[in-house]
């Protein structure tokens, strides 16, 4: 069977395992820079990137005693040799300079050396500089900013850039993800012409043209393996990342949090008092079929599949020594792996079905329709005011409060009003700084009084890109974070037609992955632009997107020329502060219906309750 979404024309994807084997490599030189016997201390976010890269059997070979994670508690450890393997954090330097410390102290002389990850930041050597411990440690960077989650999924494994940039307006990461893409541009042959919008893919695509500028030595005779590019800001479609996601894949992330391209399933889903981890990837056969289905779908897929299995296991039936023993050795551990995964499936399948027919999660879905489709918005805050009242967890009634802001460009001053006072009730004080940071980042925001300046609002867009984040006033801010889903909605069509019939099992668009009631903006910015080889007729748009659209070449050779799509190879698609499960099936299926083949980087995998986690200042 074809996977899905791959069609045989499609182009054949790079090879990414050199991505892992080159940061394997890097690290096993960074821990030989202390030879000998050495603890190794590791931040807890790196544990399972670290996992897919190297596992303990290899830090063992090269001298690695005993692993610890890296806590703010006291732990004994007899080396003479420390290493602490840790992302450039002001807490995580302030821990480790206690031990140091607490070691001279004790008058016990050991070596000391820290690898940051992914770059060694000024204000983590300030803080080693402070607690007087800059001239016992060595200090070193792993340049690790490309994690291959799946043949078409690349992730930097960054989930602090988004509030970073977002919020703060801090460029810190701008280096790492540049770097991170001149890697693929080095390693995959020249990349064609580069499409984007958004502030931040900008100023992306400006570093990166520098940066290749400067490397004279770049061979643009090799045969690329990587066509166009495209950036894409997070900020760009907020809505999208907040809608509830009903692809398979998606909604497992939702439910049971896929970290690192693998998921743990609790006993709920194993039918043992045992958790498996699982990797979820194109490897798995069952999984691999299944992932980008509607939820609805699934069952019966998984249905025929099991029957599938059982035929290919009973053709054992009748077979002589000869073919039982060819069996054995070709099919059966095949088959027996499969069975496995496709148990673990099926048993997700009826945790998540508890759950999704909770008349909750219902009836979350037809009030996000509503709001799509900016039908009944009385009832729907209306019933947003009821889930707040009953204390319903806090991050979904955030994200709800954040779609119809995102949706109705912004509360009247009375709902605004009303419904943070009904919030802050209902779950603390302590998020009046939460609402801070979501009108900061645009996502929840007060309608301003007289606010029909439509007519300045690209002068505006173009005045607040031009000056440096900051100096302008929060009216002006504002105004430029405005969001225009309504009118992107009408110019893109992104609601299907409500008098057709939407099947869910042969899907037509990419509004199948949202129950058929919309097809994600990201994507379909991503489809008009690749189609049209450029902004042209889309200009409205991208006015509407508050500007930064371009369209160049980051070798220059096509500046002059019109940049064009090559359909014979992949194409890169950058998100630049997330990406969900449920846009990179959007992607597939585009890939399907066109012909593409995509490539997805991402800072991080995102969703609905991550992104409203990042942003809330309550932290469980």
């Amino acid at each position: 069977m074809t996977a899905p979404f791959e069609r045989r024309d499609a182009p054949q994807l790079p090879d990414f395992s050199i991505l892992k084997q080159l940061a394997r490599d890097q690290l096993i030189y960074l821990l030989e820079q202390l030879p000998g016997k050495k603890d190794l201390f590791i931040d807890a976010d790196l544990m399972t990137p670290l996992d897919r890269i190297a596992g303990v059997s290899i830090l063992k070979k090269h001298e690695v005693d005993k692993l610890y994670k890296l806590e703010n508690r006291t732990v004994i450890s007899n080396s003479g040799q420390l290493c602490f393997l840790i992302r450039p954090r002001i807490d995580n330097v302030k821990i480790i300079a206690d031990m140091v410390n607490a070691d001279k102290a004790a008058g016990r002389h050991r070596k000391y050396k820290i690898i940051f990850s992914p770059e060694k930041l000024y204000s983590c050597e300030m803080v080693l500089e402070e607690e007087g411990v800059f001239g016992e440690v060595t200090c070193d960077e792993w340049a690790f900013l490309l994690l291959p989650l799946d043949e078409d999924i690349i992730s930097m494994e960054l989930p602090e850039f988004f509030l970073d940039y977002f919020m703060d307006g801090d460029q810190r990461w701008i280096y790492s993800i540049v770097t991170a893409i001149q890697s693929l541009y080095s390693l995959f042959g020249p990349l064609g012409s580069v499409f984007g919008v958004g502030r931040c893919s900008k100023i992306v695509f400006d570093t990166w043209k520098v940066l290749v500028d400067e490397k004279e030595g770049y061979r643009k005779d090799r045969t690329p393996e990587i066509g166009t590019v495209f950036l894409i800001d997070r900020d760009v479609d907020f809505v999208t990342p907040l809608c509830s996601q009903v692809v398979y894949e998606g909604l497992v992330d939702d439910i049971f949090r896929i970290k690192c391209g693998s998921v743990e399933f609790g006993p709920d889903v194993t039918s043992s008092d045992k958790s498996v981890k699982v990797l979820l990837n194109s490897q798995d056969k069952v999984f691999n079929e299944i992932r980008s289905e509607h939820f609805s779908n699934v069952f019966g897929h998984l249905s025929q599949k099991a029957r599938n299995l059982q035929a290919q296991y009973d053709k054992r039936q009748g077979m002589d020594i000869k073919q039982m023993k060819t069996f054995v050795s070709q099919e059966l551990k095949g088959l027996k792996q499969e069975h496995r995964m496709l148990s673990l499936h099926i048993g997700a399948c009826e945790a998540m079905m508890k759950k999704k027919t909770k008349q909750d999660f219902q009836d979350i879905l037809n009030v996000q329709h509503s709001l799509l489709e900016g039908f009944d918005i009385r009832e729907t805050i209306s019933f947003i005011e009821e889930y707040i009242n009953r204390q319903s967890p806090a991050t979904e009634s955030l994200r709800l409060l954040c779609l119809l802001s995102l949706t109705e460009s912004g509360l009247t001053p009375k709902d605004y009003r009303s419904l943070k006072n009904q919030y802050l009730q209902s779950y603390g004080p302590q998020h009046l700084l939460t609402f801070w940071n979501l009108k900061r980042m645009g996502l929840l925001v007060e309608q301003q009084q007289g606010e029909t300046l439509t007519a300045v609002e690209s002068k505006m867009g173009k005045l607040v890109t031009d000056k440096a984040v900051g100096k302008l006033t929060d009216a002006f801010s504002s105004l430029a974070k405005k969001s225009h889903f309504r009118a992107l909605t009408r110019k893109l069509s992104l609601i299907p037609r409500t008098d057709v019939e939407y099947d869910l099992r042969i899907p037509r668009d990419m509004a199948y992955i949202f129950n058929g009631a919309y097809i994600p903006l990201s994507c379909k910015v991503i489809e008009q632009v690749l189609q049209r080889e450029g902004w042209t007729g889309l200009e409205e748009v991208a006015r509407l997107l508050n500007g930064n659209e371009f369209a160049d070449s980051v070798s220059g050779s096509l500046s002059e020329l019109k940049p064009t799509v090559d359909s014979q190879l992949p194409i890169l698609v950058v998100f630049l502060g997330g990406c969900t499960f449920s846009e990179i099936a959007g992607l597939r299926f585009i890939g399907k219906e066109k012909g593409y083949r995509f490539i997805i980087l991402t800072t991080a995998i995102t969703n609905s309750s991550r992104l409203m986690e990042t942003v809330s200042e309550a932290k469980a």
